[in-house]
């Protein structure tokens, strides 16, 4: 947000009392373990899911507080971690795909990590954090690492080769994305019968954990540590004993296997990516055998990233770090295992592509195992991290476009934000950052969500979408066209204009 209220600033001063720190605590800034985990939507065993074994994560969640409504500023990996890496919307930044850079586009800005490191704290990226590919390196004190054990179990790695050999022979470069793009030219599932650390995920923990040791030999050197994590991004590859946890005939499978009634045909889709796999059906008809396959390697990837946050967390409290370190975890947006017939995406402006899952553990919490339905947005990650280690202000601090939710963690029942606000540009040739036809900017106030579609060449609103979260949790029906409706619909849309910074929480 472009101001705060007074109010605000001072609860956001003395944010470890409001947690029950002792005033030698106070001293001592607090470490940072920001845990980034990629397409974990908010389905795992503290938030309800019924399929999900998750004991590490739910840990986690009973030693801080779990937020209900999360939610990204777009439905996409990139967009997703820097908006919430540099405070800013995408409205403010323009990056709306898989590629661009944030400096590209704001060579000046001082980041969440970087405002960290400008201020004494050694920070360091291992794995998915930013975007692979996408980093930046005036965020961290040393260059980030990535793992160089596979992502893909051997099939994987088999038809790789395979494709690579068969291109060689033509002598032709193979696509690097798109439909048969090397990156997909694998199973969509995997169930190798290896260990942990034999893939990409366990050896990024195996690394972290050597990390945080290393940081507990330097007690008085406060540290920013980002572990990101591939899995349970398609393709969903887990260690057999992972799998081996779930009988696939008792998985609870979506009952709202259809598109959204009335809603427009542009928005109303999810990525195609899912079906670019080398076993998902080419006809794109996915029968309830092999959604049931799916789920099933979705659920054994988000329990092999639990056992890896276990992990994590045991070390903290081996090295005594847990004592003082803020843990953060958090997946960068929603996805899809069969909701609405979309499979293994997001790429819109629905609930299950926006709303995500994140905790929050602070040392001494006395609302430890709270959760709250305040609403809050991935944009207000740094102004609240910032206050909670009681750091100054950075230079850019009035630019952000995030507000502190400080305050939540000593009430969390308290009245918060009156919306939050996600983007996502549509009907264009490539649904992941080709030139698009209409923009979507989606508003998710406390009852309903509302999206407005715009023409990117007129500016002229295209079409609207209207969903009732208290008749209408999945958002099944689009109720944007009907006369009964007119009035809430003037309403949000008036809201909607208004914008974000009148969205803030009361003082």
């Amino acid at each position: 947000m472009k101001s705060r209220s007074l109010s605000l600033i001072l609860w956001a001063l003395l944010p470890l009392a409001a947690v029950g720190a002792s005033a030698a605590d106070q001293r001592v800034r607090p470490n940072v373990l920001m845990i980034a985990i990629d397409d974990l939507r908010p389905s795992i065993g503290c938030y309800g899911d019924p399929n999900a074994i998750t004991p590490h994560m739910d840990a986690l969640a009973a030693r801080g507080l779990r937020f209900e409504r999360a939610y990204c500023q777009q439905a996409l990996c990139s967009p997703s971690r820097i908006s919430l890496l540099s405070g800013r919307r995408p409205s403010t930044s323009k990056i709306y795909s898989i590629g661009p850079t944030l400096r590209s586009a704001m060579p000046d800005i001082t980041t969440l990590p970087q405002h960290f490191k400008n201020e004494g704290y050694f920070t360091r990226s291992l794995g998915k954090v930013y975007h692979v590919g996408i980093d930046d390196p005036d965020s961290w004190s040393v260059p980030s690492w990535q793992s160089p054990k596979p992502r893909n179990g051997p099939e994987g790695i088999r038809q790789q080769a395979e494709r690579r050999k068969a291109y060689a022979a033509k002598k032709m470069q193979p696509p690097q994305k798109g439909e048969g793009g090397m990156g997909t030219a694998v199973p969509a599932f995997e169930a190798p019968d290896v260990g942990d650390d034999d893939l990409k995920d366990g050896d990024c923990t195996r690394e972290a954990i050597g990390a945080l040791r290393g940081m507990a030999q330097k007690p008085g050197q406060p540290f920013f540590l980002a572990v990101g994590y591939a899995n349970p991004h398609v393709p969903w590859v887990a260690p057999k004993k992972y799998w081996d946890l779930y009988n696939p005939a008792k998985l609870v499978m979506a009952d709202n296997q259809f598109l959204p009634r009335g809603a427009p045909a542009f928005a109303a889709k999810s990525g195609d990516d899912f079906y670019w796999y080398s076993n998902v059906p080419k006809d794109r008809k996915i029968t309830d055998a092999f959604g049931r396959q799916c789920l099933h390697g979705y659920l054994a990837a988000t329990t092999y990233i639990d056992a890896q946050v276990g992990r994590l967390l045991a070390a903290l409290d081996e090295t005594g770090l847990a004592r003082n370190t803020i843990v953060i975890l958090w997946g960068d947006h929603g996805y899809y295992m069969g909701e609405h017939s979309w499979w293994g995406g997001k790429h819109n402006n629905y609930e299950g592509a926006t709303r995500t899952l994140l905790l929050c553990a602070l040392p001494g919490q006395k609302t430890a195992g709270r959760s709250t339905r305040g609403i809050v947005e991935y944009v207000d990650l740094y102004p609240t991290l910032v206050d909670l280690c009681g750091l100054p202000r950075p230079r850019d601090w009035a630019q952000l476009d995030g507000v502190s939710f400080a305050p939540l963690f000593s009430d969390p029942s308290r009245a918060w934000k009156r919306a939050a606000f996600s983007e996502y540009p549509k009907g264009g040739s490539d649904a992941d950052g080709g030139r698009a036809n209409y923009h979507g900017t989606t508003m998710r106030t406390d009852r309903y969500r509302y999206v407005e579609w715009v023409n990117v060449k007129t500016g002229a609103v295209v079409a609207r979408e209207l969903y009732d979260h208290q008749t209408d949790a999945q958002e099944n029906e689009n109720l944007a066209g009907r006369p009964e409706h007119a009035a809430v619909l003037a309403e949000l849309g008036a809201q909607l204009r208004v914008g974000a910074l009148g969205a803030g929480p009361a003082p």
